[in-house]
């Protein structure tokens, strides 16, 4: 009773309901117990919303979080430590948090004053640097960490360095269900007298139902008067990218393999009670799931619990679960050993009810009163944890004591800029001018951007519809006779050219291999792959070292995914050697330089070596592009320590006097790209830091102190002049601005993962 007095506030963070998810039933069912069994706990939650969506939450729910919107992440913290609460109990899935691989929510738990309790519910073996990082930090943060499994907890230990003394396993919880003959339920959806065998969840192809039903005709013949039942709607992600085509797909192969009149979809999202009957009359339940790498699963806790005989693929989830005979492991993809399974399951009368019966006494330590308690302990545990919140304020802080804060994202002018046909290249004022047409160049930087949009959580239908523009333009632009690209169109879609210059040819490369790598969209991904292959061979022919450094930046993009391809590494190796060669030839002791002039774009041939550098092995080529961009850099900053790049208007030739003005956010922009990408491979502050001032060069850090941002529109303006700004708002210069923003979102949020992970390890 004394550890249930100090416990008088709760927070559960995650998804909720009415959102149709995993998660959210999973803490719906969480908070309710434990409120149940500690009445006199405030048990209040933060729901996580994704995209625009405007549920109608219950009371309990306090707080939303916007996915996308970094700020009110540190909102929600606010309001935690504002309102006393004593424990924050946190489900973290990389995805239902925005930021590159769900890293906003770091900065919630960077705030908050009180213990974090960490439920995790996927935990990846073969992490990228940026999960693993998001996790090591998530891990420093929280008193306590919660997985369902001794896998998990394996994991935790040995992949992500975790004590063990923080770790408590604790099983996902079930209803309480009495264990009855499935007889008893049968009637009331009409298969009294039938065999019933059981899939519930949200669909989506790597649930592998396709297998049970390739099985079901080897089954039918031995018992004919059975049904297989497939509850739940289409995941709510695959519907908005494929709409219902999988579950279409289930539907014509039960027709073609002639078992139509066997088989039951349920589409839809059932409640709780719904959920205990369709499981109660289930003979057999069944998850066919097609990956291994699945630390926990609901629905297969759900129907062991409440004694069903289950087969299953053997993923981690049901390797621990259904070990000593509590359930039956078939192969990945294997339509033949389910069918097997199957027929012995029913044909064994006493092995199945067996089987239940080790399942149901299982589950009774698994039952949603016995996890509430459990969950509590860890809640204590964390509160008589020393937890060293002293450098923790809200986040109302001095400039000095966070970062920077960015603009938000509008993309108002971008959209008036894009018409069917792609982006127009200038604008007088905020007004596309049709007489100068389009060009690839920037049509391939707005679709390099709606990919960093992605990848930071920002793709929503509009921003899609840009992509598939931009991805048409650059599609088009291809010429098939010349295997090149080109460049420019004037408004009537008449190509003023049959061959594009040497630059536009590395931008598209560029665009596609980065898009190769970074987005989640299928369609777009094969395009850009089968398109990036058949121009890569373009490159060795190309005389601008500037081409070979966008090129090389797309190269290192594409094998990241695609890290055999021998053409590709041949010619990234082919294009290093070249730049190397380029930069022994005229640099010396005052001119660490690849050329003997400074003009548009210098930094990506830095970038292009620091970036390609690690995968080639090749030592010489990092340190040239580490000692290019430092000196580049430097030579960049001006008196007062703004940004001050090298002016268009006479550029700066070696020996020569350099051009101050016309400044061009092009150069801004190359200088946070690079600078960025060298701060994430050193995980040097000096990177992050230079990237920052000339971040800050758009919102007025710069020669005139005048912003070339315009907050009303989301554009840039085009330039710098020694006494004014240029107010025409071009595409390349809004390009320019919204890029930078985006790869500075990408990093804002992960800086301190690096300083908070080292000092964990």
């Amino acid at each position: 009773m004394s550890s249930l007095q100090k416990l008088k506030k709760i927070a559960f963070v995650g998804n909720y309901p009415p959102r149709q998810c995993g998660i959210a039933t999973f803490t719906y069912d969480l908070r309710n117990a434990v409120q149940n069994q500690y009445p006199h706990t405030e048990c209040l939650v933060l729901a996580m919303n994704d995209r625009d969506q405007d549920f109608e939450y219950p009371s309990e729910v306090r707080f939303v979080i916007n996915k996308r919107d970094i700020n009110t992440y540190q909102k929600a913290a606010d309001f935690l430590n504002f309102n006393n609460i004593d424990i924050v109990c946190l489900q973290h899935e990389y995805g239902i948090f925005g930021g590159t691989e769900g890293s906003h929510i770091l900065a919630f738990l960077r705030n908050l004053k009180m213990p974090v309790v960490t439920t995790l519910h996927t935990i990846l073996n073969e992490p990228n640097p940026d999960q693993r990082r998001v996790m090591k930090e998530l891990i420093s943060y929280s008193s306590r960490l919660i997985t369902m499994t001794e896998r998990g907890r394996e994991f935790l230990k040995t992949i992500y360095n975790a004590s063990d003394d923080i770790i408590d396993v604790i099983p996902h919880g079930i209803p309480d269900m009495p264990f009855v003959d499935p007889n008893f339920y049968k009637d009331r959806f009409g298969v009294e007298g039938k065999y019933v065998i059981l899939t519930f969840g949200l669909l989506s192809p790597n649930k592998g139902i396709e297998y049970v039903l390739k099985a079901l005709p080897k089954v039918l013949a031995v018992f004919p008067n059975l049904v297989y039942i497939i509850l739940g709607a289409t995941h709510p992600n695959i519907v908005r990218e494929y709409g219902e085509s999988y579950r279409m797909n289930l539907e014509r192969l039960a027709h073609d393999l002639g078992i139509k009149k066997n088989v039951i979809f349920y589409n839809r999202f059932v409640d709780a009670e719904e959920l205990k009957e369709f499981i109660g009359a289930a003979d057999i339940y069944i998850t066919p799931y097609l990956n291994k790498a699945q630390i926990t699963s609901g629905t297969l806790s759900y129907s062991f619990g409440c004694g069903k005989a289950v087969i299953s693929t053997p993923y981690w989830h049901a390797e621990e679960l259904l070990a000593d005979d509590r359930g039956v492991l078939v192969p990945f993809a294997n339509s033949d050993a389910i069918a097997v399974e199957i027929i012995k399951l029913l044909q064994d009368e006493p092995r199945r009810h067996a089987m239940r019966k080790k399942a149901y006494m299982l589950g009774r330590e698994m039952v949603w009163n016995n996890i509430a308690h459990l969950y509590v302990e860890s809640f204590q545990k964390a509160r008589s944890q020393k937890v060293d919140k002293s450098q923790i304020s809200f986040s109302v802080k001095t400039l000095n004591e966070q970062s920077m804060e960015l603009p938000t994202f509008k993309f108002n002018h971008l959209i008036n800029m894009t018409d069917s046909t792609g982006i127009i290249q200038h604008a007088r004022f905020t007004i596309p001018q049709y007489s100068e047409g389009y060009c690839l160049d920037d049509n391939a930087r707005a679709f390099l951007l709606t990919i960093l949009l992605e990848e930071i959580g920002l793709m929503d239908d509009q921003i899609e519809a840009l992509a598939k523009k931009y991805a048409a333009f650059i599609l088009y632009s291809f010429n098939e006779k010349k295997n090149r690209f080109r460049n420019f169109m004037d408004f009537n879609r008449k190509w003023k050219e049959d061959v594009g210059s040497d630059d536009s040819q590395g931008r598209a490369l560029w665009a596609l291999g980065t898009c190769v790598n970074r987005s989640r969209k299928k369609d777009l991904q094969m395009w850009a792959t089968q398109l990036f292959n058949r121009a890569l061979p373009i490159l060795t022919e190309l005389t601008s070292p500037r081409a070979w450094a966008f090129g090389l930046i797309g190269i290192n993009e594409y094998l990241q995914k695609m890290s055999g391809d021998r053409v590709a590494i041949q010619i990234r190796d082919n294009l290093i050697q070249r730049l190397v060669e380029l930069y022994e030839k005229n640099s010396d002791e005052k001119w660490h330089w690849f050329e003997n002039y400074l003009v548009y774009d210098n930094a990506r041939l830095s970038q292009a070596l620091i970036l390609t550098a690690k995968s080639s092995q090749n030592q010489r080529a990092f340190d040239i592009g580490i000692e290019s961009l430092r000196w580049l850099v430097e030579l960049q900053i001006s008196e007062t320590g703004s940004f001050r790049p090298i002016g268009s208007e006479g550029w700066y030739n070696r020996n020569g006097t350099r051009a101050n003005f016309d400044q061009q956010p092009i150069s801004a922009y190359e200088i946070v790209s690079a600078c960025l990408d060298a701060f994430q491979i050193t995980e040097d502050y000096y990177w992050y830091n230079k990237a920052r001032i000339a971040f800050e060069w758009f919102l007025g850090r710069n020669d005139l102190g005048l912003a070339l941002y315009d907050p009303v529109t989301g554009g840039c303006y085009d330039a710098l002049h020694v006494d004014r700004v240029n107010l025409n708002e071009g595409a390349e210069s809004t390009l320019s601005f919204l890029l930078s923003l985006a790869e500075m979102y990408r990093v804002e949020n992960l800086i301190k993962s690096y300083e908070h992970v080292k000092s964990y390890e």
